[in-house]
């Protein structure tokens, strides 16, 4: 790394917590963000927010970061998601956020919400400030907040996100229109974001590196042993609406009243998770000892054998995002069968490592893994495409070409 690339400030909305000897604990794939951008700077500035209490599973000391994190200043903001907190703490906020781009060649602001949106805050300090700057997103948050409000949940929360996604969107318009780049992770938030950008680019955020990649004997061996067995499914994130979790089950009925043989597995957590235990227990014994739904795992190796020993990653997302999962089941020679979307279609756009369906069509989804049932030839040949889908995407990769992009427009 060239030492004089000067000093990089973003803001990263991933919660910060307080740990009981007084240092930051920090979200694990955070960590390895942040030591990512430190291969490519010199120096990296990350406002986060600072949540009160202890962290969830998944939090580690900043050390995790390793040698680099001598190069790393964490900067805590307060969380103020709440109207009121927001702007008790908006005009101290701001002082400290604009004192911080002062001391910075480089700004990249993630954004995402509404009240308490530091990024946000961020983006119009630095255009007063006349600093050219980058605003980054991973999804439309405006239109997974305008699902929220038609999912079942408390009346509270639906409340608040039919009363915010407008106000939401046209923040979220606003920004990107002043910010000089624009950088979208996945063909999902570009199709979206980029009309609205002067200077857009997309982008990837991922965290797994070549070593994680399936090796090319277990390849080899995944693809021939599809030939006989259960067909193995699985999907690797929270159950949540937004995530289509009843969908999952939905498809998962109609293949076990078609006879197809399988073995399913949802790892994550999430609000939905109840629910999707409480549908198997009710079935009849429809999907009896053939889904399992153990919850969450902060086990980084479970979560790659899983992938590695799925025939499929089957997924029913609902709202524009550019989920990351799809490009770990790519790398684990797992096709991705799911709703269609710019971000999975362009996932698999080289070699045909999956199968999508129009979006919300339940039927057409399960006759589409029944499909690849039948046929294991296909599907053999659809996990050697998988692993040639996902050949390209590593971490320090995909660092590299986002700091590069920063380099060649922004800066002082």
């Amino acid at each position: 790394m060239d030492q004089s690339d000067g000093t990089l400030l973003i803001y990263a909305p991933v919660p910060l917590y307080r740990a009981a000897d007084g240092g930051w604990l920090v979200e694990a794939q955070a960590c390895n963000g942040l030591r990512l951008w430190a291969e490519n700077f010199a120096r990296v500035i990350v406002m986060m927010p600072l949540a009160p209490g202890a962290p969830p599973p998944g939090w580690v000391p900043a050390a995790a970061i390793g040698p680099a994190v001598a190069r790393i200043e964490i900067a805590a903001l307060p969380m103020a998601w709440r109207p009121d907190r927001f702007l008790r703490h908006l005009p101290a906020t701001r002082r400290r956020i604009r004192a911080l781009i002062d001391r910075a060649d480089y700004l990249s602001f993630a954004i995402g919400g509404l009240f308490g949106d530091w990024g946000a805050v961020a983006c119009f300090e630095a255009r007063r400030m006349g600093r050219r700057h980058a605003v980054w997103t991973d999804r439309v948050e405006s239109a997974v907040t305008r699902h929220m409000a038609a999912q079942p949940g408390p009346w509270r929360a639906r409340l608040r996100a039919r009363l915010t996604h407008r106000p939401m969107a046209a923040l979220e318009r606003a920004v990107i229109r002043g910010a000089d780049l624009g950088l979208f992770h996945g063909g999902e938030t570009f199709a979206a974001y980029a009309p609205f950008s002067r200077n857009p680019h997309m982008v990837h955020d991922i965290h797994l590196s070549r070593a994680d990649h399936i090796a090319p004997a277990a390849l080899k061996a995944k693809a021939a042993g599809a030939a006989e067995g259960p067909l193995r499914l699985a999907y690797v994130g929270r159950a949540d609406p937004m995530k289509g979790p009843r969908d999952w089950i939905a498809v998962l009925e109609r293949l076990a009243a078609e006879g197809v043989d399988f073995r399913a597995t949802w790892l994550g957590d999430g609000q939905d998770l109840a629910w999707m235990r409480a549908r198997l227990a009710a079935d009849g014994g429809l999907l009896a000892g053939r889904v399992d739904l153990p919850g969450f795992t902060e086990d980084r190796g479970a979560v790659l054998r899983l992938l590695r020993g799925a025939h499929l990653f089957l997924f029913c997302h609902q709202t524009p995002e550019s989920p990351r999962c799809l490009i770990e089941a790519l790398v684990s020679a797992a096709p991705i069968l799911g709703y269609d979307g710019a971000f999975a279609r362009d996932l698999i756009a080289g070699h045909g490592g999956g199968v999508l369906v129009p979006q919300g069509d339940v039927a057409a989804l399960a006759g589409a893994v029944a499909a690849l049932a039948r046929d294991r030839g296909r599907l053999a040949g659809a996990i050697r495409a998988a692993a040639a889908d996902g050949a390209m995407f590593s971490d320090d990769e995909v660092f590299r070409h986002r700091s590069a992009i920063i380099r060649a427009h922004l800066g002082r």
